[in-house]
């Protein structure tokens, strides 16, 4: 597969249409979404900047309208820990908002991205006011647990081209990352950095995937065909 950059979202979809898209958002009253609206806002990043950095005291909730993030972080050995790859329409953070601590993890665009930032106080305004916001919340922390222990188990017990598969299949969580659809809009090297691997490894991984009939590999972009199977990949 040649590693050409991944292809431009075709709708430029707007903040408003971000939070209409939101699993969040559902759930809300008039009077409630017009509060999460107010005390939001749309920043850009560009490829290779920090959306957010170990550390530092968060002051805002995290959405991506468009483009792709990595979460990871480094240790004091040198070297670094990738998380999970957030792709449009996934929400973070909501963890080191309701903590008083810095953010244990960087969050890193792997192209240019679009966010949108909702207040520290809009968003517990949200928790003191909206029950679905709270279920909402707690769905959201739930499944990103079960996501983490996943990629513990793979990174401790599972070979690379399983974690590439598992890179890929974390993607299409529908409470983390709703809206997606069965073509995932990403290069090889975006893949990589993922998976923590050489372009070249995932490469052969993709190979594999795709003759096990789990994905079809297009221009710029994954077919999955058998999500499933993707997320059972040698385990």
């Amino acid at each position: 597969m040649p590693d050409n950059r991944a292809k431009k979202t075709q709708r430029h979809l707007t903040l408003d249409d971000a939070i209409a898209l939101s699993r969040w958002a559902r759930g809300l009253s008039p009077d409630e979404l017009a509060c999460a609206k107010e005390g939001m806002v749309e920043r850009q990043i560009p490829a290779g900047g920090f959306i957010c950095r170990q550390g530092e005291q968060p002051s805002c909730w995290i959405g991506i309208i468009d483009g792709l993030a990595k979460m990871s972080s480094d240790w004091v050995t040198g070297k670094t820990a990738s998380y999970a790859g957030i792709p449009a329409g996934g929400w973070f953070g909501e963890g080191s908002l309701l903590k008083p601590e810095p953010r244990r993890y960087d969050v890193i665009a792997l192209r240019d991205t679009r966010i949108a930032c909702m207040k520290r106080e809009t968003f517990r305004w949200l928790l003191d006011h909206s029950i679905a916001f709270n279920h909402a919340i707690i769905e959201q922390i739930n499944e990103r647990l079960g996501q983490f222990i996943g990629l513990l188990e793979s990174e401790r017990l599972h070979d690379t081209d399983t974690r590439v598969a598992r890179s890929l299949s974390i993607m299409f969580n529908p409470v983390l990352y709703p809206g997606q659809n069965t073509t995932l809009t990403i290069s090889q090297e975006e893949i990589g950095h993922l998976a923590g691997v050489s372009r070249q490894r995932v490469n052969r991984s993709l190979k594999l995937l795709e003759d096990a009939g789990f994905l079809r590999i297009e221009y710029g972009a994954i077919a999955i065909l058998d999500l499933d199977g993707l997320r059972r990949f040698g385990g």
